[in-house]
């Protein structure tokens, strides 16, 4: 057994607890509650920490530690491995293959084993990568597309003139009317149509490398600002003339904003490189083979054919003449020391490898082997080795990440994951599962943190956190076999494991009539090709599927898109958005160049507002927190400006604002804790020994409202803030919809940076319920709002969303959880299988009508759910 005690990891109280090894062990509990305070938080930490011990200390230096955690002993630990859902940076050049740790086995294969042509030497690993200089197409410089900006582009209404804005590259607000007084002072006619303005003028104005600096007299018109130079009246200012290319590269290549280079981005032309044709490789890399495909086309292929290809070698059948492996060309340069031998199938050698490399091939082919059939084992058989991981979820991040682990064969060792079955349908489960026990029988313990039914049902052992969320949790309620959890009175887990019944449907009415339908047509995004669907208006939808199989990519791209553009409406930026990728960064150019086709074919007319709810997080930095992002705060502020105390200091609603010198603590600014470097050990984040953690002035902390100071409002819990502001509607109206939505056991000042995907999106819910939705005409979509949510937060969240639809407006889900598609009105079914094998829509219908459909594989799972009822 693993015996914790003393554990006082964040809300854990002094929690003993013993879990047993070389076993299954799945940790439950509400959301919040304290589970992975316990698995990860102290589990996982002590585990580092002791082997971080016995590393040379300047390599722990370059490790990312999580710190020591609160807990008094913990025995009998092995060592343990962490398969998180954190995506980390969000670098677009990583892909699966880097991921999956088969990019230089699959380059060195190619190097030491493929077909090259005749008297080409021997290239090495780093002739096969885009990343490098020796690998990398010198005409695109390994990005596979070349960018551009055309007059089309730049200028989409050439009816307009340039004082319309007819350059809609140009920046906006003060920079470009700046550009405009500057074409002024040069003597051209901004009111002129731009059609009309000669072509030269067109190009220079466009396209030119100049950077000419005039005077400017803003406000005046060319003659005017001709007899101001010629009477030597000084300019308003010296400015600065930039083409509208050079604005869009330089802004796309070097703005720290999201949104402007986003802006910049629709201004760009994408072509594929005529030299290596989209390969992003040299021609002397794309020019050898391995089973007659160059290595750009092979990592295009699904895993589950590049499967069947590297099989032969893997086996050790590379023999010269074989199908699918490459024979040895006329005047083909042998390796040294290397034999002819004619070709036969149980000859483990070539005409063109010597003995040594054909042994060095056939390992490198079975190691690439096992790694992709592991990936092919946890249903990812669909992806290819290029897809870049931006792209991926985070249920497929993780099973990427698992996949190594299977094919290591590691034993002795604790896995220590977080949701694993997040994203993932009913179908992947069971291959999730069934990798689960096979780690478990080569010897190793797996601590779970989880909220699927299905992965509690099969655990050896259950640890039940809770018996609530934050303050009203951090206690182990149960510890021990599944079975047992029945006789636990205090577990909210209980009543969805009791033994043999299936969980209840959240909500109890028939499936709603549609007030209308929304259809999209011709839709064709990555694997969906040409998909017509239609979306019932006034009702909850659910679109389901496998993983992979295309329901992403029609609604939470799609859909969102097509409307977007009919609303005339940006979609949002994500706060996480790599603002440091540059073109030829796979994300970028998969933005430029493959945008969505298709349209709305009827019922846009009935939506006035589109709504996308996703997991990203609503803050980048521990100065975003529930308060600010909601806007609660500042109506916080307000109360506190209008205390006789304030009012008499002088003090405005910015004084309580931790974000401005005025009234924030000048010591650590506002941040309430300061770094201690330690060098070869984790940083150390202590309180502030000016404001103890306060983050404000002893000024602004003599300001009370009733009896509390600002600071002490940020350390109130929704819950406790609901009864303190009972009677200021501004603050209690977005607390009200934060409690009944699940969160009431955060603080108001939790930093953004501490929540989980679950809680971020749940946040953003809030934000929008909080606002009048009386006339509808809204169409909300959230894509897996249950992931992270144990099954009593879910049924919160069904009944707030089913709120949302009785006020006249439409949600749409992605969805895997069959209780949620139980609940909805109506049900799009995408299929049958992932990757190529889905892609078009099984069945739509109500929920029991899409719980029939032959063929679907959502169907069994559905109707189970179903037979349960509300």
């Amino acid at each position: 057994m693993v015996r914790v005690r003393g554990a006082r990891e964040h809300n854990l109280k002094n929690v003993d607890v013993d879990i047993p090894r070389n076993a299954l062990v799945v940790f439950t509990g509400i959301s919040g509650s304290g589970k992975s305070s316990l698995a990860f938080g102290t589990l996982f930490a002590e585990a580092q920490r002791r082997y971080l011990e016995s590393v040379a200390p300047y390599a722990r230096r370059l490790i990312a530690q999580v710190g020591t955690p609160q807990v008094d002993s913990l025995e009998g630990l092995p060592p343990a491995v962490a398969l998180q859902q954190q995506r980390g940076t969000p670098g677009t050049r990583s892909s699966v293959a880097s991921v999956a740790a088969l990019s230089t086995p699959l380059r060195m294969l190619y190097s030491r084993a493929g077909r090259y042509p005749a008297g080409q030497p021997m290239l090495y690993a780093e002739d096969f990568s885009p990343h490098t200089l020796q690998g990398a197409c010198p005409h695109c410089q390994g990005q596979g597309r070349t960018y551009e900006v055309t007059e089309a582009s730049m200028v989409p209404d050439n009816s307009l003139s340039i004082r319309q804005r007819a350059v809609a590259a140009w920046p906006g607000a003060w920079q470009g009317q700046n550009l405009r007084d500057i074409l002024t002072t040069l003597g051209h006619d901004v009111d002129r149509p731009w059609r009309e303005l000669p072509q030269a003028l067109r190009d220079w104005i466009l396209f030119t490398d100049e950077q000419p600096t005039v005077p400017v007299y803003p406000g005046l018109n060319v003659a005017e600002a001709q007899d101001a130079i010629a009477r030597g009246q000084p300019p308003g200012y010296m400015g600065t003339f930039s083409s509208a290319r050079r604005h869009v590269l330089h802004t796309f290549a070097n703005s720290p904003s999201a949104l402007m280079k986003k802006r910049a981005a629709q201004y760009l032309v994408a072509t594929v490189c005529p030299v290596c044709h989209g390969k992003r490789l040299k021609p002397e890399a794309l020019s050898v083979t391995f089973a007659g495909h160059d290595i750009t086309s092979l990592s295009r292929l699904p895993l589950s054919t590049l499967a069947e290809l590297l099989r032969p070698a893997a086996e050790g059948r590379l023999g010269a003449g074989e199908e699918g492996v490459p024979d040895a060309g006329p005047g083909r340069r042998r390796e040294p020391g290397s034999t002819h031998h004619e070709a036969a199938p149980d000859v483990h050698r070539t005409a063109w490898l010597s003995e040594e490399k054909v042994l060095a091939a056939q390992r490198l082919a079975d190691e690439l082997h096992r790694r992709v059939l592991a990936l092919i084992g946890l249903g990812l058989g669909y992806l290819s080795l290029e897809r870049s991981t931006p792209t991926l979820s985070p249920g497929e991040l993780q099973r990427l990440r698992l996949a190594g682990q299977l094919a290591s064969h590691l034993f002795g060792v604790v896995y220590v994951l977080d949701e694993p079955s997040a994203g993932l349908h009913p179908a992947d489960g069971e291959a999730l599962l069934a990798a689960l026990q096979g780690l478990k029988a080569a010897g190793n313990s797996l601590f779970v943190v989880e909220h699927d039914l299905a992965t509690m049902q099969r655990a050896d052992w259950l640890v039940d956190v809770g018996p609530g969320a934050g303050e009203h949790g951090g206690e182990v309620l149960y510890s021990g076999p599944p079975a047992g959890l029945a006789g636990v009175p205090r577990s909210v887990t209980r009543r969805y494991l009791a033994a043999g019944a299936t969980p209840r449907v959240p909500l109890a009415h028939a499936p709603r009539e549609p007030l209308d339908w929304l259809r999209v047509a011709g839709v064709v995004r990555h694997n969906l090709q040409g998909v017509d669907a239609a979306f019932a208006l006034g009702c909850m939808n659910a679109v389901t599927g496998v993983s992979g199989s295309g329901k992403s990519s029609l609604v939470s791209q799609a859909l969102l898109e097509l409307l977007a553009a009919r609303l005339g409406q940006p979609l949002p930026v994500a706060d996480e958005a790599p603002v440091e990728s540059l073109p030829g960064d796979e994300s970028d150019a998969d933005e430029l160049e493959t945008p969505v086709a298709g349209h709305i074919a009827a019922g846009g007319e009935h939506i006035r507002r589109l709504v996308p709810i996703d997991q990203k997080p609503i803050g980048r930095t521990p100065r975003s927190n529930l308060a600010t992002y909601t806007g609660l705060f500042d109506a916080v502020r307000k109360l506190f400006a209008a205390t006789p105390e304030a009012q008499a200091r002088g003090y405005d609603a910015g004084q309580f604002s931790f974000n401005v010198p005025k009234g924030r603590c000048p010591v650590c600014e506002g941040e309430g804790s300061v770094s201690v470097e330690l060098l070869f050990m984790p940083s150390v984040h202590a309180p502030c020994p000016a404001c103890h953690g306060a983050r404000y002035s002893p000024e602004t902390l003599q300001v009370l409202w009733h009896g509390l100071s600002i600071a002490d409002v940020l350390q109130l819990t929704v819950d406790t803030a609901c009864q303190v502001f009972a009677d200021e509607p501004p603050v209690l109206r977005p607390l009200a919809v934060l409690r009944d939505i699940g969160l009431g056991y955060l603080r108001l000042g939790q930093p953004a940076t501490q929540l989980s995907g679950g809680e971020a999106q749940r946040i953003k819910l809030a934000t929008e319920l909080q606002r009048p939705n009386a006339r509808g005409g809204t169409l909300y979509v959230l894509d897996e709002p249950t992931t992270g949510l144990h099954p009593a937060d879910v049924d919160r969240l069904v009944l707030q969303l089913d709120g949302l639809v009785a006020a006249g407006n439409t949600v749409v889900l992605v969805e895997h959880d069959m209780r949620v598609v139980a609940a909805c009105d109506w049900v799009i079914d995408i299929g049958p299988g992932p990757g190529a094998e889905g892609g078009r829509i099984v069945a739509a219908g109500t929920p029991a009508q899409v719980a029939q459909a032959p063929g679907s594989r959502t169907a069994p799972y559905l109707a189970r759910a179903l037979s349960a009822g509300p």
